[in-house]
């Protein structure tokens, strides 16, 4: 299994990687919907833009709960990528993700489709603020250093449209790899999971833990650890 997926890398300068929940949850981040605690709505409810705006101080607090992991950190998997990017093979790094631990690990071209918990913008003024400021607000909802106004995290909450620059730049991307790898998701979450239809290779490569819709599609399927298989793929390259 190793050796034919170290081969395919092996031989492509045109690598791109599409991944979900399963890369992080190997850096101790759980997915947010497995969220535990005496909720009265569900996890998608309390992260749509309805409630964020109807009931903002317990989105945040829910938010800070839930998708805010500050002391996480890359794993076998976000190295992995790295590498391949910085070896000229990998061209993008696509992700649902929002913790940003893909550039921390050393990532240049990651499109985020979800955005990100670093990044926060004053709705008012769009001021910018890291995920310090938000941390370490000191009241229940942050607000701007500059207006005053309600800082908003740069995630793409349920209700609210992706970011079409980003989307459209990750279909370019898969359009034109020869290689995609597609790991740590099990591709039910849309409109992310429509970006394989773009692809046009042969190559397509599922690295889950769980069956996905796409397995009958897939050149290989390996039901396994994302950063378990990158590492050992990527190890003597």
């Amino acid at each position: 299994m190793y050796e034919k997926l170290k081969k395919i890398i092996k031989e492509s300068n045109n690598i791109v990687f599409f991944g979900g929940a399963g890369v992080s949850t190997e850096s101790n981040i759980p997915d947010f919907r497995s969220a535990k605690g005496l909720y009265a709505h569900s996890p998608e409810y309390l992260l749509s833009r309805t409630y964020f705006e109807s009931n903002t101080e317990d989105f945040y607090k829910f938010y800070k709960e839930n998708l805010i992991f500050k002391d996480a950190q890359p794993n076998d998997a976000h190295y992995a990528l790295a590498k391949l990017e910085k070896m000229g093979k990998l061209k993008a790094v696509i992700t649902q993700n929002i913790d940003g631990l893909h550039q921390k690990a050393g990532s240049r071209k990651v499109y985020e489709l979800h955005g990100s918990v670093i990044r926060n913008y004053c709705m008012d003024c769009r001021e910018y603020h890291d995920l310090d400021y938000i941390t370490g607000f000191n009241e229940a909802v942050p607000r701007c250093r500059k207006c005053g106004g309600i800082v908003k995290p740069d995630v793409t909450l349920y209700e609210e449209m992706l970011d079409m620059e980003v989307f459209n730049g990750a279909i370019e991307c898969i359009s034109k790899a020869d290689v995609l790898i597609v790991g740590g998701t099990s591709l039910i979450v849309y409109p992310a999971a429509s970006l394989v239809d773009f692809y046009k290779g042969n190559k397509l490569i599922l690295i889950n833990k769980g069956a996905t819709s796409y397995d009958s599609k897939a050149s290989m399927v390996i039901d396994a650890r994302i950063g378990e298989v990158l590492k050992e793929a990527t190890r003597e390259l």
